[in-house]
């Protein structure tokens, strides 16, 4: 077989391979709220080893599909004692925005002010994933006459009790919301409902 004709045989044989199938990217799936607070919480310390969480919210990202207990992304605010500070952090699933994008990201300190109402991580026994559960089942009516609202998801210190409240919220955030669900984050239990 003379070079050019090897030459011809080899280009040939190359052009007809069939394309490699492109392989089929997994949809971004939201987290459950100590998943992401866990990740948040082990990147803070090198910060601040005596953090304490203040508050915590989830953010919702209309191109990832919601799943019930869970959301895309979440913000929270650590604070520390020993620094008289406070700061956010954000994990994302998703690259949203300039401002939200995917992984974890801290703000910049500010001055702590409100010391008295952050807690420790090892009160929160519950994860949102099971507090939507438990609201459910006290909201199943609201739920069924308004399935197309979004669920959002706050922790915080309870007013009256002693303990970090999930708050489960039908609506983008509270100030919205007709209807929350409160559950101790430390039991599970059911406390109340917020019209």
């Amino acid at each position: 077989m003379r070079r050019r004709d090897l030459l011809a045989a080899l280009f040939f044989t190359g052009c007809s391979s069939a394309p490699k199938p492109v392989a089929e990217k997994k949809p971004v799936e939201p987290v459950t709220g100590l998943h992401a607070l866990y990740q948040m919480y082990s990147h803070a310390r090198s910060w601040a080893q005596d953090i304490k969480i203040l508050s915590y919210a989830s953010i919702d990202i209309s191109e990832v599909k919601p799943e019930p207990g869970k959301a895309p992304a979440w913000q929270v605010v650590f604070a520390s004692e020993s620094l008289g500070l406070k700061r956010a952090y954000t994990f994302s699933v998703y690259d949203a925005s300039v401002t939200l994008r995917q992984g974890m990201f801290p703000d910049a300190p500010s001055t702590l002010t409100d010391a008295n109402r952050a807690f420790l991580i090892a009160a929160v026994k519950t994860d949102t994933d099971q507090a939507w559960e438990t609201a459910l089942k006290h909201g199943e009516e609201y739920n069924r006459k308004n399935p197309n609202i979004p669920i959002s998801y706050t922790l915080e210190l309870g007013r009256n009790i002693n303990d970090p409240v999930w708050r489960v919220i039908w609506g983008a955030d509270a100030t919205a919301s007709a209807y929350s669900g409160l559950i101790d984050a430390s039991t599970g239990a059911y406390l109340g409902t917020l019209f």
